[in-house]
């Protein structure tokens, strides 16, 4: 009889509560976005009041009706907050307790202040100043209205020029994990991963590193871009523990990129996606997280883990970043691989339900008794 989910919980809450985990070190990198909630007024009222636009559908409709004329939104700014991939990883990593250190597009020459709560919990260093997000909320749904022009400034000469190669090696040779998540919106990350693999990670030490990838959501980049990066992914194991991170949809784009069969059932076949995956590129781990649970496979055994998924939570945009978090947090507590998910789960599922970054304490407890998913 296999482990229950509630004792691969009690033994992952154990781990935690007694871990070192404020012994790890972590170099995170490399985007980094101001993401602005914005409301778009239907009706104003007056100076203070206005009516907004509930929901996609209704703001279509408005658009629409405005083609071969003009038309005019206003738009509300009702938050500003910190945003990007990195960031919100790095900030869920400090917020567990890990040694992190940050770099990446957070505002040059000055870092932007919706960075300021990751630089009091983490060592920031920006190379290049901060994209935007224009995030309009509707009831429905959000649509996010990118400003990337900055991610062109996110090169190995910058990073080679304001952080310097000599504290980039001390740094790395140090850390026992380097993430490099959002693929997708960095058009230089290729040759950055390059540089890396034969200017610094040669002359490294050896221990035990691992090194987790993010591609988040390739769909806008080429299959030949993408498989660039999976090969590329082979080269780093030769060096480091490679960790691959995939919500569902990106496990999709990742089995066609590498012409492996689609399953019928996507989600669940999670954990023989994730088996297939990882065996075709012989990487260490690959994990795949859709809203329900996950499931990991490294080359000697793989897992699956219900979550403690939430209907309705008071947060959404950064539950994968906080999984991600929580599973690369577990692999380096020692924890096996099933308490890893559940480690990477209970992160996200803090996370949705307070719109807080748990720390290592507050997880244990979370994860002691861990929720059950809730019925949609």
């Amino acid at each position: 009889m296999g482990v229950t989910r509630s004792e691969v919980c009690a033994s992952a809450s154990r781990k935690i509560a007694a871990s070192k985990v404020k012994e790890i070190r972590a170099v995170v990198g490399l985007d980094g976005f101001v993401d602005e909630i914005i409301e778009v007024v239907d009706k104003r009222r007056n100076a203070e009041s206005y009516d907004r636009v509930q929901t996609i559908g209704q703001l279509a409709k408005k658009i629409a009706g405005a083609a071969g004329e003009s038309s005019n939104y206003e738009l509300i700014t009702v938050q500003q907050k910190l945003g990007g991939n990195g960031p919100i990883m790095a900030n869920a990593l400090a917020a567990i307790g890990l040694q992190v250190t940050y770099i990446g597009g957070v505002g040059y020459p000055a870092i932007h202040p919706v960075f300021h709560e990751l630089s009091a919990r983490a060592e920031v260093i920006s190379i290049a100043d901060a994209c935007h997000t224009d995030a309009l909320e509707f009831q429905d749904g959000k649509l996010m209205l990118g400003k990337l022009m900055a991610t062109n400034d996110v090169n190995w000469p910058n990073i080679i020029q304001r952080v310097g190669a000599e504290r980039l090696n001390r740094l790395l040779g140090s850390a026992q994990l380097l993430g490099m998540v959002n693929w997708t919106m960095l058009p230089h990350m290729n040759e950055i991963w390059s540089r890396l693999l034969s200017d610094v990670l040669t002359h490294l030490p050896q221990g035990p590193r691992y090194f987790f990838v993010d591609l988040a959501d390739p769909e806008k980049r080429t299959m030949d871009d993408l498989r660039a990066a999976l090969a590329m992914l082979q080269q780093f194991q030769g060096h480091l523990d490679v960790i691959l991170g995939l919500n569902l949809k990106e496990s999709g784009q990742v089995t066609q990129a590498l012409g492996l069969p689609a399953a019928a059932n996507p989600e669940a076949a999670i954990e023989e996606t994730a088996g297939a995956i990882r065996e075709k590129l012989k990487i260490g781990t690959v994990v795949v997280h859709p809203r329900r649970g996950a499931a990991a496979a490294t080359a000697t055994e793989s897992a699956r883990f219900e979550g403690p998924f939430v209907e309705s939570p008071k947060i959404s945009t950064g539950a994968g970043d906080h999984f991600n978090a929580g599973f690369v947090s577990g692999r380096l507590l020692g924890l096996n691989l099933a308490e890893s998910l559940c480690m990477g789960t209970g992160t996200s599922g803090y996370y949705v339900r307070t719109a807080i970054s748990p720390s290592a304490a507050q997880l244990a407890e979370f994860i002691k008794e861990l929720p059950p998913p809730q019925q949609q």
